[in-house]
């Protein structure tokens, strides 16, 4: 009797590569979801008013800014990696606008007892370490099992496109899947050259859910979304624990 030998899928490696935020959205959490590896590209110029050093909550007033007040040298020609945080005064002050105005959700006290020690408790000097234990520590609690790596653990080469597709090379990437705002600058032609795929993600149709103080807004940070639902946060994202 022949034997048929039957083929195994090709295993495709995703990979996302993207600056550090403060607190950052659902949306960065479900990118880092959707993909095998998840690349902090922190070495990348620091740039001012972003999301790289803030991020906003719901108040009773309306969107509050939380800012991480950073030192930067003359035209902030730095790299995120290389921004340092002023002071620690800010660590208290972004705790209690938060438990101001949180305290009432659901989950507060579940999601204060492993929240609040990072403002509370830790120290860190460097904005892109400080950004990275809030991301890591966010991803534990939703169970997000993506390897995430830095941007500093390849080699990096010049060239705004050029950079991205050797760091998918690099990892060992087949796809790579990047936010829509890329559109306005990435070259897919590299990308088809060196055959790795490209995706762009869809930010569009996350559904509302129950949200303190007013009509519904999903651009906040994803502590909103934490406090309000818990565990159950992963109902009204598209990619976590799927």
């Amino acid at each position: 009797m022949e034997l048929i030998k039957i083929k195994k899928p090709k295993i495709v490696k995703r990979i996302a590569i993207i600056q550090s935020n403060y607190i950052p959205w659902k949306g960065y959490f479900d990118l880092i979801a959707s993909v095998d590896e998840f690349i902090i590209y922190d070495e990348m110029q620091y740039t001012r008013r972003d999301w790289r050093n803030r991020n906003r909550i719901k108040t009773r007033e309306g969107l509050q800014w939380l800012t991480i007040p950073v030192s930067v040298k003359g035209k902030y020609l730095q790299k995120i990696s290389e921004t340092m945080i002023q002071d620690d005064k800010w660590r208290y002050s972004h705790w209690k606008a938060i438990v101001q105005n949180y305290a009432r959700a659901k989950y507060f006290e579940e999601i204060a007892e492993w929240l609040s020690p990072l403002y509370l408790n830790s120290s860190h000097s460097n904005l892109s370490t400080t950004n990275i234990q809030f991301i890591r520590s966010i991803c534990n609690y939703l169970k997000i099992r993506t390897l995430i790596t830095y941007s500093s653990d390849y080699p990096i080469t010049e060239g705004r496109t050029e950079r991205l597709v050797n760091l998918c090379e690099s990892a060992g990437g087949a796809e790579y899947i990047s936010g829509p705002s890329a559109k306005n600058y990435i070259n897919e032609d590299l990308f088809k050259e060196r055959n790795i795929e490209l995706t762009w993600f869809d930010y569009s149709s996350y559904p509302e859910y129950s949200q303190l103080w007013g009509e519904f807004v999903h651009e906040v940070s994803i502590l909103d979304l934490l406090f309000n639902c818990g565990k159950q946060s992963s109902h009204f994202m598209r990619f976590v624990n799927k």
